[in-house]
């Protein structure tokens, strides 16, 4: 029941039994329709300004032996991480703003230090508010990584990508629908360019064999956002990303992604997350990576 339904509602019921001796019944319902009328009328759902969340914290994993009769390797692992979004929520306009930053690397007895996770995300999306189901969006992100990437076999390692080398940049613009503050679905027009400088291969084009720093492409876009909470201390963050090249519409390009985190308490979760992507212009496989890990979480704002 929205507010302007439970404000007349009220007022109806409010006019109708002054005119007649109230009853106990009579009284307690009146007083429900006025409760549920003061929360409408107080509502902060959707709160104009700036609202600002960011947290930041650090993923373990630990393992060690001696004297382990069933044999076994030391291993230790970390992820440090930082979580963040800026949204300012205007009368004509809602302007999000998401960022996360990721760094992981584990040791497995005298194998070095192995990088497991690097990340570096931002995403911009300006909403213009017609009043309608769906409205008009224009949206910018970016993807690269902090580190150099590498490959291992038993003797050596191959680097195979390092800071912005690739990085992926998408600018798109279409129409949006939000019926919930958890859930955002928008699809567009785009550009997507991949932009690389020594490792060519993730700008290649499969149907070409002439090598090129940067790709561009046209085309399609589809993002849908899901920010639940599951349960009273589990939370549920899911976005899948659709990009089709118009030179290349059966080529869709997917990206999904999965947290799932569990709270423990204040400072201690347990975060299980797992990441898609299929993009046959770098693997014909399809690409999976899946983490479980204890982490320490601080709340920043």
């Amino acid at each position: 029941m929205n507010k302007t339904t439970v404000l007349f509602v009220a007022l109806l019921l409010c006019g109708s039994l002054s005119a007649q001796p109230k009853t106990q019944e009579d009284a307690n319902r009146e007083k429900r329709f006025q409760d549920q009328a003061a929360k409408a009328g107080s509502d902060t759902t959707h709160p104009q300004g700036w609202s600002h969340t960011a947290s930041t914290g650090i993923n373990l994993t630990q393992v060690s032996f001696k004297d382990w009769v069933a044999g076994g390797s030391n291993a230790l692992a970390y992820t440090l991480w930082l979580h963040g979004e800026s949204t300012l929520n205007g009368e004509k306009a809602l302007w999000m703003n998401a960022y996360r930053f990721a760094f992981g690397q584990a040791r497995l007895a005298d194998q070095g230090l192995r990088q497991t996770d690097d990340e570096i995300y931002f995403e911009s999306l300006l909403i213009y508010k017609l009043g309608a189901y769906v409205n008009p969006y224009v949206a910018a992100t970016l993807r690269t990584q902090f580190a150099p990437g590498y490959t291992y076999t038993a003797t050596e390692r191959t680097e195979v990508s390092k800071f912005f080398d690739p990085g992926y940049l998408t600018q798109s613009a279409g129409v949006a629908y939000r019926p919930v503050p958890e859930f955002t679905t928008r699809l567009g027009l785009g550009l997507r360019e991949v932009v690389t400088s020594q490792f060519t291969q993730y700008a290649r084009d499969p149907s070409t064999n002439v090598i090129k720093k940067v790709r561009v492409n046209g085309g399609l876009e589809s993002v849908n956002d899901l920010n639940m909470v599951v349960a009273e201390n589990i939370g549920l963050v899911a976005r899948l990303e659709l990009f089709a090249p118009l030179n290349s519409l059966d080529k869709i390009i997917v990206r999904n992604d999965y947290i799932l985190s569990a709270k423990a308490n204040k400072y201690i979760t347990t975060n299980l997350t797992f990441n898609l992507i299929n993009d046959v212009n770098i693997s014909p496989r399809t690409q999976m990576k899946q983490a479980l890990a204890l982490g320490v979480v601080f709340s920043l704002l």
